[in-house]
């Protein structure tokens, strides 16, 4: 029996070589498109079956050569997303009309899903451009495919992310952290295999024409989160209130500073800052994949960092030897 072959876009991130095992894994042939062969290729290849895994280079969002890509396809899943903007990666372009013309495809080729990957809680923050390119894209979704599923995760967190990663590198260099807005603003972190676990879910059950918000088990404010990371390092740091307009002076600074001299992306913008105003959890006017039941045991925060924070304390895996 053939098996059902699912276009992945934006395979390259946390999510999608975590969700490419999971698919190969489970019989699926996975079209994994990335703009670079050479740089995220090797690291693809080893996340599929062999046999169960294509990958092909989009380096332009030329529409003739997406359309060529949905040919034998039944599934696609777009998880493409910047946090920031610079050169040719624009908010616009990226979330909003990359989205719409996948959609629009989708619905041309008469496939059976189109599963797009957007955020969550982007409805409050109008006054942010990232969250409003989210929304956009959105709604050319629904509007090109009508039975499209929209998934809003909030922060996804593993050891490959950005997000932990990073701040656990901050927290341990630094002798304290800034707090921006008090560090009061709520999240609810979800686990990057919980997420595909999610995205697995949807395409066995044919769910259709859903937006669904991913939440993982527990709310937890960027101070209890920056706190959490510090147990699983065992480090002790500051955490300091920094005003408002300090933190933008610092947005502005790091906006001009040179991708390469932040390791290799941009620390903080001023369109995050603002961002950061609101809350990344359930906004209760979608389901979430409680209401679903997709997850059987939801993993929390603090027990998954703890198995990969090694890295990061003093000495390393064996900084403290237990008698």
């Amino acid at each position: 029996m053939k098996p059902l072959e699912i276009l992945v876009f934006g395979a390259s991130g946390q999510i999608g070589r975590n969700l490419i095992r999971k698919l190969t894994k489970n019989n699926y042939k996975v079209i994994a498109v990335t703009r670079n062969t050479h740089q995220k290729g090797y690291v693809l290849k080893t996340q599929g079956n062999p046999g169960y895994l294509e990958i092909v280079e989009l380096d332009t969002f030329n529409e003739d050569k997406i359309r060529d890509l949905f040919k034998t396809c039944s599934i696609c899943i777009n998880l493409i997303g910047i946090l920031y903007e610079e050169k040719k990666n624009q908010f616009k372009k990226i979330h909003s009309s990359l989205p719409t013309l996948l959609a629009k495809i989708s619905k041309e080729k008469n496939i059976n899903q189109f599963i797009h990957m957007s955020a969550l809680g982007v409805e409050n923050a109008l006054d942010s451009e990232y969250a409003a390119s989210k929304l956009e894209g959105e709604k050319g979704v629904r509007e090109n495919f009508e039975n499209s599923v929209i998934l809003k995760p909030s922060i996804c967190y593993s050891i490959d992310d950005n997000f932990t990663t990073n701040f656990m590198t901050l927290l341990s260099r630094l002798p304290l952290m800034p707090l921006f807005y008090n560090g009061k603003t709520k999240f609810a972190p979800i686990h990057v295999s919980d997420l595909t676990e999610i995205i697995s879910k949807v395409i066995s059950n044919e769910i259709k024409n859903e937006t669904i918000e991913c939440v993982g088990p527990e709310e937890l404010s960027f101070k209890e989160i920056l706190k959490k990371l510090l147990n699983a390092i065992n480090k002790k740091r500051l955490l300091v209130p920094m005003p408002l307009p300090v933190a933008k002076m610092q947005a502005l600074f790091f906006e001009m500073l040179p991708s390469f001299l932040q390791g290799g992306r941009k620390q903080l913008t001023s369109d995050q800052l603002k961002l950061l105003k609101y809350d990344n959890i359930s906004t209760k006017k979608y389901k979430t994949n409680l209401d679903f039941k997709f997850n059987r045991e939801l993993k929390y925060f603090d027990k998954e960092v703890l198995k990969y924070s090694y890295m990061w304390k003093s000495g390393g895996e064996f900084s403290k030897i237990q008698k």
